[in-house]
């Protein structure tokens, strides 16, 4: 069935990407399968984080169908796009549903993406993972794509207003090589070893993105392990 819908939005994403004058820094992109199922995992900093890890599957020629909360899909305009898309809409309270559309999906062969962290860290530092990510790539026999983003927390984040000038912002991606879901380790574990991975490369990242704050008042999207003045990380 022909895509109508995400083409454009990927068409018009980039539009406003040239406009705000963004500097993109995206790495790894080559582990994208191009074929087949997979589920592809990304940390959550900021609000447009599905448009910026839905990006790596450009060069490979895919699209993400990502599972977002159910709110989203009510939304007048973004409703209506996010269906069109066949993203996945996921109640909270009752998921089973949601899962059971995504294991469709991925044996089907598409990419499913998720945040594992299930809403935005506002410390910017990895969350607690929920397992839902790696029980999905076991129960469908597909591999999981550890994704990490940098710097979309400085356009649109929870407790921040968007920052939509030509700022000329720095946007770094890091894709990492796919992780087989063997079906005989526990989730838990997978789902450790997955968030290993993924601060491996968040700070991979980190180490590669150019800008740092211009004074104390910047300092907001910075962690403060890093020095800056983020809210302190959550026990993990």
């Amino acid at each position: 069935m022909a895509e109508l819908v995400y083409p454009p939005v990927i068409g018009a994403a980039r539009t406003l990407f040239k406009v705000l004058d963004l500097r993109f820094d995206i790495a790894g992109t080559e582990h994208i399968p191009r074929t087949g199922g997979a589920v592809l995992v990304s940390n959550h900093i900021g609000y447009l984080d599905f448009v910026f890890a839905g990006l790596t599957a450009r060069p490979a020629k895919r699209l993400v169908r990502f599972m977002a909360k159910e709110s989203v899909f009510r939304h007048k305009v973004s409703g209506p796009l996010m269906r069109a898309m066949k993203h996945i809409p996921v109640d909270r309270a009752q998921g089973e549903d949601a899962f059971r559309h995504a294991l469709t999906s991925l044996r089907s062969g598409e990419i499913i993406g998720v945040f594992p962290e299930a809403t935005i860290s506002q410390s910017f530092t990895l969350k607690k993972f929920k397992t839902g990510a790696a029980r999905m790539a076991q129960e469908a026999g597909v591999p999981l794509l550890p994704v990490a983003l940098w710097g979309t927390q400085r356009l649109w984040t929870k407790g921040h207003k968007r920052n939509f000038g030509r700022n000329h912002f720095p946007i770094t991606v890091r894709v990492g090589e796919p992780m087989p879901a063997d079906p005989q380790e526990s989730a838990a574990t997978l789902t450790s070893r997955l968030r290993e991975r993924m601060q491996d490369l968040l700070e991979a990242a980190q180490r590669a993105y150019p800008d740092k704050p211009k004074g104390p008042e910047d300092a907001w999207w910075l962690p403060a392990h890093l020095g800056g003045t983020a809210p302190p990380a959550p026990a993990v």
